[in-house]
């Protein structure tokens, strides 16, 4: 078997791109307790650019240990950050793969440099991925059987 990892840390936190803008998660929708904020610096991919370390505030439950991002939000800092260096990449796909240690991150923005293979000995996948799914509210007919 393969190896998939890309980080170097051991899995760490399960991670859920909210892609949905009507929809903020002040419950973890696993466990329904409370979430709080947290900052997270995450590593992500972003196609013909390459990988990136971003410091994003996120919801998150401690007793599931799960990042819930707004995809929204983050497409909104990935923008702003790009008008500035580099306007091309705006609306690139990208895949959001781990995060990266604290103070790595906190270095990187001091200036001091490190070379990719170095970074990834600081990163650590997500044990697990999940999709948000939910059944907006509203009426709903009784027998969801075929129409004429």
């Amino acid at each position: 078997m393969t190896n998939t990892r890309i980080g170097k840390l051991p899995p760490r936190y399960a991670f859920m791109l909210n892609p949905h803008s009507d929809v903020r998660l002040s419950k973890c929708p696993r466990c329904e307790k409370l979430t709080h904020l947290r900052k997270f610096a995450l590593f992500i991919h972003i196609n013909e650019w390459g990988p990136l370390a971003l410091g994003k505030t996120c919801r998150y439950c401690s007793r599931c240990e799960l990042i819930m991002v707004h995809k929204d939000e983050l497409e909104a800092e990935l923008a702003h950050g790009f008008s500035q260096f580099a306007p091309e990449m705006i609306g690139n796909e990208y895949m959001v793969l781990g995060t990266i240690e604290k103070k790595v991150w906190q270095a990187g923005l001091g200036g001091k440099e490190q070379l990719l293979g170095d970074t990834l000995k600081h990163v650590a996948d997500f044990k697990k991925e999940y999709d948000l799914e939910y059944e907006p509210g509203g009426w709903y007919p009784a027998d969801p059987g075929p129409r004429k």
